[in-house]
């Protein structure tokens, strides 16, 4: 099993910047990619980034691209999420997930095998 833990959401105004963290704890070996995903109000749960414990390759939804960098810190099995420019339709729940399958699939869903419980971000105008 692995937990994971997320921490970093709050109140921003828009154009402002926030960072996400998430730790994994319990068998973090098993797990190769690790993403994160937002889920608004009614809409569905979104790919944001994603990236890989080895080499630490990135990727991105294209509409994150610029303003998000995703990046990780294996000796403290923390993967971070700095989000910049943030916009007011960008308020949602962020989700940390962990997986076994190459990060470059990282935008599917089905990939991941371990959620953290989310944490809240909002967007004010």
């Amino acid at each position: 099993q692995v937990q994971l833990v997320e921490s970093g959401g709050g109140l921003v105004q828009a154009g402002g910047s926030l960072r996400l963290s998430c730790v994994a704890s319990g068998r973090t070996s098993s797990t190769y990619v690790m993403g994160w995903f937002r889920q608004a109000p009614g809409l569905e749960r979104e790919f944001v980034a994603a990236t890989n414990w080895g080499a630490g390759s990135t990727y991105y939804a294209n509409s994150v691209k610029g303003r998000f960098t995703i990046s990780r810190n294996s000796a403290k099995n923390t993967v971070y999420l700095q989000m910049d420019s943030l916009k007011q339709d960008e308020a949602a729940v962020y989700f940390c997930a962990a997986g076994q399958g190459p990060a470059s699939l990282g935008r599917r869903l089905s990939l991941y095998d371990y959620w953290g419980q989310g944490t809240q971000v909002t967007v004010s105008s």
